[in-house]
């Protein structure tokens, strides 16, 4: 196996924006780095899930519906 292939896989501290720290491993900066977060994941809806919500622009989902509305459960 080749010598130096592999990154240096280290111990970071992550902060969030609540202010809460917690310890991982990654390849991100150097051994005993500071991660802040923008984005807090307990709050965001791409880790949530989220609401949702279907927005007709230009009658495109009306036109779908009224071409293929008989196949789709309702």
């Amino acid at each position: 196996m080749k010598q130096d292939t592999h990154p240096d896989y280290h111990f970071i501290t992550v902060v969030r924006p609540n202010g809460d720290t917690f310890q991982t491993r990654s390849t991100y900066g150097k051994e005993g780095a500071t991660l802040s977060l923008d984005i807090d994941p307990t709050t965001h809806p791409a880790w949530t899930g989220g609401n949702q919500t279907l927005l007709d622009r230009g009658g495109r989902v009306s036109r779908f519906n009224a071409k293929f509305g008989a196949f789709t459960k309702k």
